[in-house]
């Protein structure tokens, strides 16, 4: 039973040390942005998003296809980096669950 307690001890230590450690690697802090800023810019893209899909693309060159593709490519990851969430790993849910079992 001593043993257990301390396996608990150490493995609730490193939760707590590990995220303080990644959060100090930070090269430069994050800057906040309104969230009418963002919901704006969300906006704009989606009608960038729009116009880029009514283009009639027959007539472009190989190179300017490209660049579109590109250009779309890029919008949709700013677009997910601006809404952001919060996301689980399947351990991390393991591991609420088990402490919710171990807790109940």
């Amino acid at each position: 039973m001593r043993n257990l307690i301390r396996i608990a001890v150490l493995f609730f230590a490193f939760l707590v040390v590990t995220p303080t450690v990644s959060l100090a690697a930070s090269p430069s802090p994050v800057p906040v942005s309104t969230p009418m800023s963002d919901e704006a810019r969300i906006a704009m893209m989606v009608q960038r998003l729009e116009t880029i899909k009514a283009m009639d693309k027959t007539e472009m060159s190989r190179l300017e296809k490209k660049a579109l593709r590109k250009e779309v490519k890029e919008i949709r990851k700013e677009m997910k980096a601006v809404k952001g969430g919060v996301y689980l790993s399947i351990g991390a849910i393991i591991i609420i669950i088990l402490l919710l079992i171990l807790i109940l």
